[in-house]
């Protein structure tokens, strides 16, 4: 559920609710009681979970550090292969 951001028309007072998405929208300021207006939100952010992102989370099993020098960063195939870019030159 969205969580939306409010502001009193007389007395500014800023507060949010937390309502379902076919809610109908709050008119009276908890403060004063007066009319309020549903402010334009960012919407949500992304919220990364979880030990890291790092290169080395999904580093292939099995391969030597040998092995991954030779590895074209452009094609993904071995350096010196026919994919291999440089090759290509």
């Amino acid at each position: 559920m969205p969580t939306y951001e409010y502001e009193c028309l007389k007395c500014k007072y800023k507060f949010e609710a937390f309502q379902t998405m076919n809610a109908v929208p709050l008119k009276k300021c908890p403060k004063c009681g007066k009319a309020v207006k549903r402010l334009i939100g960012a919407g949500a952010g992304i919220i990364f979970k979880g030990s890291g992102f790092y290169a080395t989370d999904y580093k292939a099993k099995g391969r030597s550090s040998k092995q991954e020098e030779n590895i074209c960063p452009a094609s993904g195939s071995t350096c010196g292969s026919k994919e291999c870019p440089k090759m290509q030159k």
